[in-house]
């Protein structure tokens, strides 16, 4: 995972060792590589240039395997990569992430340069296991069964100056037969609330105006200790939090999600009103076949619940089209729900074999052709719905928090872009006063595609923020480093013209299977 962020960054220096960390998966995945790159920057690497394509010392993969082609996929870049490491004396390949916790000593047998193979439970060993690898000259695969610390005590590299994740849980307590997420992140492990706080202020003092509550079933926080109000007292608390303006959290479970919860969210001024609830099917047969514990009349109830507290609330999901047994009645029962819950965006997967998973030995493995069929009449419905829903926000005034790079088209419309409160994309034009990521702009919506908004008008008002200056010192600091490394003065960031951050590729829930 290399970040645009970075591309005024110059690490060529005599002496120094640079690091690039590719990242699949989720969330949870991308907020691993966030501690990856903490850890190994505290071990004295530099991140490498935006473009290096595996030209550093050290190349993490940190992987993922929910999806059926997981492994060809690492292992045709492992392939790529072994020419560059015998033409690089002392380049170092370390795999970690879900894919090693399942494969483990697989992985060296398949690609012999690799160095080191460390597991979900122990990403805070890399820099130790990648020196131990280079003083003794043979592979370092270390996988540790249960979690080792909280990742969230290791050291940190954030992607993003104004938003930030922060992990409450780890690890999964569901037993879903298309999900093989429990048996390589364990048992669910909740964070004491106070820790949590405690990160939270931190990274406010630092300028953060956004969090994310992370967790794999984020609103089953609390079941160590037995209590089940444990997430909406966590929500309510976050509200307590001075100069922290929005929370958000994913993915949640329906199984889990309580009236308190809901409350919670309608009453806490800085709990975003969106929610990502995933769905999977619409069919009670197949949900029962993925043992997901609720059914259609539960789920589109809680739907219920929340557009009444909240109503203007923007609602997303994850489905799963062709999953085995799945029936035409069963599929026509999905896109009943979808009709019925009016999703602002769904996440739509056509269902495909996880390794080790109850769900990919199971008999009445649907069609290729068949699912692709059902996939696209989902995604046409869902479309049609999406633009529907967005065509809503014309007319409304809309307070954004400008976003990195989220327009991948904003320099040839002369736009910027950012996050309503809803999570909706929204580009609008670039006002005279200068604009950062993480300052707070106020704009009138003028047109809606099924994917994004537009706010044509003259900006309305312009917020500086605390998260503002925060990404401007950074950026600030970045420069002033890589000229001095460079030895030649490369010149400032462009105020206004944000970067990306990067993106988990599987889905917006945690591992894209809740």
């Amino acid at each position: 995972m290399t970040s645009s962020s970075d591309r005024s960054l110059v690490v060529d220096v005599q002496g120094t060792k640079t690091y690039e960390v590719r990242t699949y998966g989720c969330q949870m995945n991308v907020h691993d590589s966030e501690r990856l790159s903490g850890l190994l920057e505290e071990a004295g690497y530099v991140r490498a240039p935006e473009g290096a394509d595996g030209d550093a010392d050290v190349v993490v993969f940190n992987t993922c395997a929910v999806r059926e082609n997981a492994d060809n996929r690492l292992y045709g870049n492992l392939g790529r990569l072994a020419p560059k490491k015998a033409s690089r004396p002392g380049m170092q390949i370390a795999v970690g992430g879900c894919l090693a916790q399942k494969d483990q000593d697989t992985i060296v047998k398949k690609a012999p340069w690799v160095d080191v193979v460390f597991g979900t439970h122990n990403i805070g060993k890399l820099p130790v296991l990648l020196e131990r690898a280079r003083v003794q000259e043979e592979a370092q695969v270390e996988i540790a069964e249960s979690l080792e610390a909280f990742p969230s005590t290791l050291p940190t590299r954030r992607e993003s100056a104004y938003a930030a994740w922060v992990s409450i849980s780890v690890g999964c307590n569901n037993t879903c037969t298309f999900c093989i997420v429990p048996a390589l992140r364990g048992k669910e492990k909740d964070r004491r609330t106070g820790d949590i706080l405690a990160e939270i202020e931190a990274l406010v003092a630092e300028g953060v105006s956004e969090i994310t509550l992370l967790g794999q079933n984020v609103n089953a926080y609390g079941s160590d200790i037995g209590d089940r109000e444990a997430f909406s007292k966590l929500l309510r608390a976050c509200g307590n939090v001075a100069g922290l303006e929005r929370v958000r959290f994913t993915s949640p479970h329906p199984r889990d999600f309580t009236d308190d919860v809901i409350a919670a969210m309608a009453q806490t001024p800085n709990v975003m009103p969106q929610l990502h609830m995933p769905l999977q099917s619409g069919s009670d047969a197949v949900l029962k076949a993925m043992r997901r514990s609720y059914r259609q009349e539960r789920y589109l109830g809680i739907i219920e619940k929340v557009r009444a507290a909240i109503p203007h609330a923007a609602i997303t999901t994850d489905i799963i089209v062709g999953f085995p047994g799945e029936t035409e009645e069963d599929f026509e029962q999905t896109l009943h729900v979808v009709r019925e819950a009016r999703f602002a965006q769904a996440f739509t997967f056509q269902y495909s074999k996880r390794p080790g998973t109850p769900a990919a030995t199971m008999e009445n493995q649907i069609p290729k052709a068949v699912v692709q069929a059902r996939y696209e009449r989902l995604v046409a419905l869902q479309e049609e719905i999406s633009w529907e829903e967005n065509k809503k926000q014309v007319g409304r005034t809309l307070e954004l928090m400008v976003a990195e790079g989220e327009g991948r088209k904003d320099g040839a419309t002369h736009r910027l872009s950012g996050r309503a409160p809803d999570n909706r994309l929204v580009h609008f034009t670039k006002p005279e006063q200068e604009v950062r990521p993480g300052d707070v702009v106020t704009v009138d919506i003028t047109y809606a595609a099924p994917h994004h908004l537009l706010a044509e008008g003259t900006v309305l008002d312009v917020r500086r923020t605390r998260a503002g200056d925060a990404w401007e010192k950074r950026n600030v600091e970045k420069a002033a480093q890589a000229a001095q490394s460079a030895g030649v003065m490369l010149g400032l960031p462009k105020i206004g013209a944000p970067e990306p951050l990067p993106v988990a590729t599987a889905g917006a829930g945690g591992c894209g299977c809740d």
